[in-house]
């Protein structure tokens, strides 16, 4: 009998033991998304949509605003176009990989939102470079490795120089040009496009009821931030890409 109980009393302390070490290390991990699986990406964060006012169409001449087509070589060498995204909920920038400003915190962000969702086969990315002479599909292909892009449906493109900036100034309104004396040689928005499942331009509206279009991909000195330190508006995309992928 007293083997038996000290047999209890063994295990009763390795449990206490388990739960002072183990249990609080566990729940460390959880609270900080370190919880992996078993192919190392990290597991989807747990999101919930705290407005669910459906997001608004940018009307241009009384229709719903659609993405202009196009067509331009990728990272890997393989063409995409936007029918490579239908079916897709997605973002749009414009940039260039030897940008020293703005362009690092834009796909760091965008990273971001990657890791967010990293298990959603609907969910793309859509990077067109301003600088198409330099940014080869070679040096994009490094370029998305540098920055650990993992999704397969994230594409940096490349391609004829006049057809993107069509596509940024006239397709998005995201304004790029090229600017002898500006920093890199280029200017071009900071902000991103978020198209829904069916190509069309989605946003939230201001308090008057006005699409805002689009969600700055930066943050600057007055921006605000949530309770967990990220920008609103990296925040607000984040609530509203999960929006379109599960309510529409």
């Amino acid at each position: 009998m007293k083997k038996t109980s000290y047999s209890y009393v063994g295990v009763s302390f390795i449990i206490l033991i388990f739960g002072i070490i183990v249990v609080p290390k566990i729940i460390d991990r959880i609270q900080n998304n370190d919880i992996v699986s078993t192919d190392g990406r990290s597991k989807d964060v747990q999101m919930t949509v705290s407005d669910t006012t459906p997001l608004s169409y940018l009307i241009i001449n009384g229709e719903a605003k659609k993405v202009m087509p196009f067509q331009f070589v990728n990272q890997d060498g393989i063409m995409i176009s936007n029918a490579n995204f239908a079916g897709k909920v997605y973002l749009v920038e414009f940039f260039f990989s030897t940008c020293p400003t703005i362009c690092p915190k834009m796909n760091k962000n965008l990273v971001d939102i990657q890791n967010t969702f990293p298990d959603r086969p609907d969910f793309g990315i859509a990077s067109f470079t301003i600088n198409p002479e330099y940014d080869t599909q070679a040096v994009l292909k490094t370029y998305a490795d540098d920055y650990g892009v993992t999704n397969p449906n994230w594409h940096f493109m490349t391609g004829d120089k006049e057809a993107i900036y069509n596509l940024a100034n006239a397709g998005f309104n995201l304004y790029a040009a090229e600017v002898e004396g500006a920093d890199g040689g280029f200017e071009h928005s900071g902000n991103f496009a978020l198209i829904d499942k069916e190509g069309y331009i989605r946003s939230r509206t201001d308090a008057f009821g006005n699409p805002k279009i689009y969600y700055k991909g930066i943050i600057s000195q007055a921006e605000q931030f949530d309770e967990d330190g990220e920008s609103e508006d990296i925040s607000a995309l984040k609530e509203d890409i999960l929006k379109l992928l599960e309510n529409e």
